[in-house]
């Protein structure tokens, strides 16, 4: 039942105390826990409502303490599940990839201009912004329920603080990646231009290769990426918007983007447009994917994972899409400003999340738009050197998350120890109660053990 608090705050679970005041119902529906924090599952005694946007009664007033146990009527862990794997949306998932239209659209995608796809895509997108859930522009229901879980065990219990192995490595603040889908042949040739763009800001990110169809991918082409630092991720198979249209079909390209993997020496995957069905990511052999939107109001698939955290999805990292992409802010929302990136990434720091990005090679090649991109890297190296930011690839995110996700406290006559590879770089921190919340406070000492 606590499962998940513990594996995001690597915390020890006795520092968890909590019980289901009875049996959960059959029909899972939404409900909240704190004014702004919306959950989807079973719950105890209650109907729950059906759809977001119908009035939702709140947990907290459900909950009870008793002998120093906090009982709650929902299962905190299924709720969280339920919220990162999108079960929430079921009507949703794929409706767009498998239709006759989208078969169409995809078909015609590479001879279409920027300007009819964005009419295309703002009619399909319509309404977006009447949708109350996920939350826009960035949601943290996730990260805000497991948090409120904390506090609430703080408040009833004779410590007044609980000791975790903080998020980042030495104690940064937060982290970002940047990210580079290349889709087309234009935006192959404008990668070695942008490598030399991120690295004046001392930046490397990663460039997310498509395999088949849109241009041809040579071992000198994945060798200049390679040798200058810079990640190769897998991007589908050949981008034409029907990877998950049908099981079957599903697990031929699978085998193939297996290979490509093996070939390339890539760790990660990102599906195309963002399209994702987790229940079928054990077909996939990758040590991380970053294909599932912190909100997907304005993809093809909408959704999306509500939390600012890796999360694994069985054996794979998740590394969620929490920015809107450089293609959707310049091209559908027709904002050329950092305006939405910033507030995103307010919200995203306020919770020690991933920052991540999506800036395509195709679409940056507009001086207007490649001046938003310089922007952007500055605004990061600023936020690096001010405030603590870890600016890092996909790939050391992941072996990162992997390694704390193995880390383990254990009490000693001195106080607490990191125990595990990577210790070397954790740092301990405590959550204790501001108000009716939670803060952090980093230990400016911990004992660690490799």
């Amino acid at each position: 039942m606590v499962q998940r608090l513990a594996e995001y705050y690597r915390c020890p679970e006795e520092y968890s105390s909590f019980a289901l005041l009875g049996t959960l119902s059959g029909k899972p529906g939404y409900f909240r826990f704190g004014q702004d924090t919306i959950c989807y599952g079973r719950y105890i005694g209650r109907e729950t409502a059906s759809r977001p946007e119908d009035r939702q009664f709140d947990a907290f007033r459900d909950t009870e303490i008793k002998n120093g146990t906090v009982y709650l009527p929902f299962d905190p862990s299924e709720v969280v599940d339920n919220l990162r794997l999108e079960n929430y949306a079921p009507d949703w998932r794929g409706h767009f990839s498998t239709s006759v239209i989208a078969r169409i659209y995809y078909l015609l995608r590479p001879f279409l201009s920027v300007g009819i796809r964005k009419h295309i895509q703002e009619f399909h997108f319509r309404g977006w912004n009447d949708l109350t859930f996920p939350r826009w522009p960035a949601d943290c229901s996730v990260d805000n329920l497991l948090s409120q879980l904390l506090a609430l065990f703080l408040k009833t219990s004779v410590i007044d603080r609980i000791p975790f192995i903080w998020f980042w490595p030495r104690g940064a603040s937060s982290c970002a990646i940047i990210t580079h889908d290349v889709e087309t042949e234009v935006g192959c040739r404008f990668c070695s231009e942008l490598m030399d763009t991120d690295d004046a800001a001392g930046v490397k990110a990663s460039f997310q290769v498509i395999p088949e169809q849109r241009y041809i991918v040579t071992p000198e082409f994945l060798a200049t990426i390679r040798d200058r630092g810079f990640e190769i991720v897998i991007h589908d198979l050949n981008h034409d918007g029907h990877l998950y249209r049908n099981r079957k079909q599903f697990l031929r390209r699978a085998s193939k983007i297996n290979s490509y993997a093996t070939l390339y020496g890539a760790k990660g995957f990102r599906a195309a447009s963002l399209y994702r069905k987790q229940l079928w990511y054990d077909a996939l052999e990758f040590s991380y994917d970053m294909s599932i939107p912190n909100v997907a109001h304005l993809d093809p698939q909408r959704g999306g994972c509500c939390t600012v955290m890796p999360f694994f999805v069985g054996k794979i990292l998740e590394l969620p899409v929490t920015t809107t992409q450089d293609y959707t802010l310049f091209n559908i929302l027709n904002d050329c400003s950092m305006d939405l990136w910033k507030q995103q990434m307010d919200i995203i720091r306020q919770k020690h999340g991933l920052i991540s990005f999506i800036v395509h090679p195709d679409y940056i090649v507009k001086s207007q738009h490649r001046s938003t991109y310089e922007a952007l890297l500055l605004y990061l190296g600023g936020m690096r050197e001010n405030n603590g930011l870890w600016i890092a690839t996909p790939g050391e995110v992941n072996c990162w998350w992997r390694q704390r996700s193995e880390m383990r406290l254990s009490k000693t006559a001195s106080g607490w120890r990191i125990e595990g590879p990577g210790s070397e770089r954790a740092c301990l921190a405590y959550a204790v109660l501001k108000g009716d919340g939670l803060k952090y406070e980093l230990s400016a000492t911990v004992d660690t053990a490799p």
